[in-house]
């Protein structure tokens, strides 16, 4: 298959080498601007994959011409946080075909509807099917330009869905060769809400803010994640389930999808994160300007909040988290509205119609 991938970030990368080492013709997409990692993949011609994937796949395109890469591709994944999304679907408005098929990865709360608006087409207009997932398949970073270190590649409890939902098979059947531990969520809803990072990073952060100005290193799960800590992580994972159970769409919690990942060994999450061997030597940031809080606060709680005060749950402790982190940053981050129901176009109706029918 002719697989594109747009970005060149570390899953881009991860995404990128382990498709092209499984045999596929392998595109790779990203602007003018972040030219570093593109330009040493095109030159080597491949990526060097080291870690649970290891090889050297080869690239068969990484540039700057979206054309080039999307054309006749089977697959288009967008990878990168969620302030990508749309510019991606931007770039690549004009250039798809009828039928071609993009997985926006990670969905960071509605990825899928943000890409769809971005190429400028209606919820309901199927002529491009755009899929979302959950997470990332992968914990992977570039080591540097042309190589990346993949830590993790999930062993599960992570998932995909479609507009519309009948594709979702489809869909499914192109990607399980390498993604076969994915699993079918039933719409949207699911995948946006089983993103537990606006639930971890945000309060992970905020509980260890006087250590990230001061710029002292610390492991952020490790030293980051004290009983107490914990215990604020549960209070967030609490509302989102419950915004789930008011939609009709079961939401896990995020100790149990860690153990399913293959990050955690314990559902427990006043040591559970801490003692995980998958976040061991994770180092935390040494800025409060990070996508902990600029995409998981702006981006992911004020989606959830918003959503929730549609179906009518209460968030208090997100609520919290979004004020304070507001004052913290000099921002208003309900006031952006970086990704709330309005400028997603939906409404309490929508939503319905989304979880009973796509």
């Amino acid at each position: 298959m002719k697989i594109a991938v747009l970005g060149s970030g570390n899953g881009a990368c991860a995404t990128a080498g382990e498709w092209a080492l499984n045999g596929h013709e392998v595109y790779m997409f990203d602007f003018e601007q972040f030219d570093k990692n593109i330009k040493v993949i095109s030159e080597n011609k491949g990526i060097d994959v080291k870690g649970k994937v290891e090889g050297f796949g080869k690239i068969k395109y990484a540039g700057h011409d979206i054309e080039k890469v999307v054309k006749g591709a089977d697959i288009i994944f967008a990878i990168g946080p969620a302030y990508s999304t749309e510019p991606f679907g931007e770039a690549c408005k004009g250039h798809l075909e009828k039928g071609q098929i993009v997985i926006v990865m990670p969905s960071s709360c509605a990825g899928s509807i943000v890409f769809k608006k971005a190429l400028g087409l209606d919820i309901d207009d199927y002529s491009i099917t755009v899929s979302e997932t959950s997470t990332l398949p992968y914990a992977a970073r570039v080591l540097e330009p042309g190589q990346v270190q993949i830590y993790n590649k999930l062993k599960g409890g992570y998932y995909i869905a479609t507009l519309p939902r009948k594709r979702n098979e489809e869909v499914y059947k192109k990607i399980e060769a390498v993604y076969g531990e994915i699993k079918l969520g039933e719409n949207i809803f699911k995948t946006s809400l089983q993103n537990a990072n606006p639930v971890i990073h945000p309060a992970v952060s905020l509980l260890n803010i006087g250590n990230i100005e001061r710029e002292d290193d610390f492991f952020f799960y490790e030293q980051g994640v004290t009983p107490a800590v914990g215990r604020l992580i549960e209070a967030l994972d609490k509302e989102r389930m419950k915004i789930g159970d008011a939609l009709g769409v079961n939401v896990e919690s995020d100790v149990k999808i860690g153990v399913e990942q293959g990050y955690m060994q314990d559902e427990n999450y006043e040591y559970g994160y801490a003692e995980a061997e998958g976040f061991k030597g994770i180092l935390a940031q040494t800025d409060i300007e990070y996508r902990y809080f600029t995409e998981d606060v702006a981006y992911g709680l004020i989606f959830m909040i918003d959503l929730a005060e549609t179906v009518g749950v209460e968030t208090p402790v997100m609520k919290s988290i979004v004020e304070i982190v507001s004052v913290l940053l000099k921002r208003d981050f309900h006031k952006e509205e970086k990704r709330s129901l309005k400028k997603l176009g939906l409404d309490l109706n929508k939503i319905k119609r989304i979880v009973k029918e796509n």
